[in-house]
């Protein structure tokens, strides 16, 4: 495992229950905020699934992921919903749900 995947994966475990973070906003606490592609590889190479929670992660629109990532269409969005998180078209409201750090 590489060292920049696990200042990825240690930075995803920042974000609180509830809340989203972008790949932009990972990458900058990691400690490179260019690395947004190196976070969606890590994340979809996560050998920590249940303890790196990756579904809190979203594009810059509030976008979800494509559904082949967390194993079928809504996936994602239904464990958002379940930690309270409003998910309306695949899309999450960044001002209301985004972490601040």
């Amino acid at each position: 495992m590489s060292l920049v995947y696990e200042k990825i994966y240690a930075a995803v475990q920042k974000i609180p229950r509830g809340k989203v973070a972008t790949y932009s906003q990972i990458a900058a606490l990691a400690g490179n905020v260019r690395m947004c592609r190196a976070v969606g590889n890590a994340l979809h190479r996560n050998p920590y699934y249940g303890v790196v929670p990756c579904h809190r992660v979203v594009n810059a629109k509030g976008c979800l992921a494509k559904a082949f990532v967390f194993g079928g269409d809504n996936v994602q969005a239904e464990m958002l919903r379940k930690e309270g998180v409003e998910v309306i078209d695949g899309r999450v409201d960044l001002e209301k749900y985004g972490a601040r750090f």
